[in-house]
């Protein structure tokens, strides 16, 4: 059976992607810090509780999967956290939090799973954002480490697509999700303004779905209204 590790698979796009993988006969590895309020089981889904900041322990429970496990056919990097406002007001712990959250951590991954990927010329998805794309005035941090993992992924593919490794890397806009949730802003209300994580999901669908030797290395989607919503930042 085909193996796949996803981040940040407690709920929004990661979730929504576990349960595309489960329908494409997956079984799954799911990341995450906290799964109490994942309602949805499956066995085929595995449950991670993992801070993937936390190097040491993040490898200790891959090299566990990679011993358990013979066909490890995916890594889908979809963990992410953002702090928005002028750049002196984050503080230095969450600029560490994104940085190793954001970028650390999908590149350490990647680092521990690629020789299992190669032998299985497996998928590598990484989940970056349309900011990684354009200025992005009170997010620079977070765009920055976005525009790295897209970089990083583009550069990767070409290191790697000899060995029939396939690199992708999917750049959300406006999701509905609870990702702003330490933002002062949000989607829009209207449901044009907005993606959901169902939308990534089909992106990652039509992947696996392709022709053998064709690779949909760059996906951008968006919603077809520009709409933002002014909030209160939650304490």
């Amino acid at each position: 059976m085909k193996v796949a590790i996803v981040t940040g698979a407690s709920s929004g796009i990661g979730l929504a992607i576990v349960k595309v993988l489960l329908k494409n006969k997956y079984k799954v590895y799911g990341f995450a810090r906290d799964f109490s309020k994942t309602e949805f089981e499956n066995s085929r889904f595995i449950k991670v509780v993992c801070d993937i900041t936390k190097t040491s322990i993040l490898e200790e429970k891959v090299k566990y999967i990679i011993d358990v496990e013979k066909e490890i056919g995916m890594l889908v990097n979809n963990a992410g956290v953002g702090y928005f406002g002028p750049h002196e007001e984050i503080n230095t712990k969450k600029l560490h939090e994104m940085i190793a959250t954001n970028l650390e951590a999908p590149v350490i991954l990647t680092h521990l799973l690629l020789r299992n990927l190669k032998n299985n010329f497996g998928y590598i998805i990484n989940i970056s954002s349309i900011t990684a794309k354009k200025s992005s005035p009170i997010g620079c941090a977070y765009s920055a480490t976005k525009a790295g993992l897209s970089h990083f992924s583009e550069s990767l593919f070409d290191e790697t697509r000899k060995a029939g490794v396939k690199v992708i890397t999917i750049h959300p806009d406006m999701t509905k999700t609870n990702f702003y949730a330490n933002a002062n802003f949000r989607e829009g209300d209207l449901e044009e303004s907005y993606i959901t994580g169902e939308c990534v999901a089909n992106a990652v669908d039509m992947v696996l779905n392709q022709r053998e030797g064709t690779v949909l290395t760059d996906i951008t989607i968006r919603p077809q209204k520009h709409m933002i919503t002014k909030t209160s930042i939650k304490k």
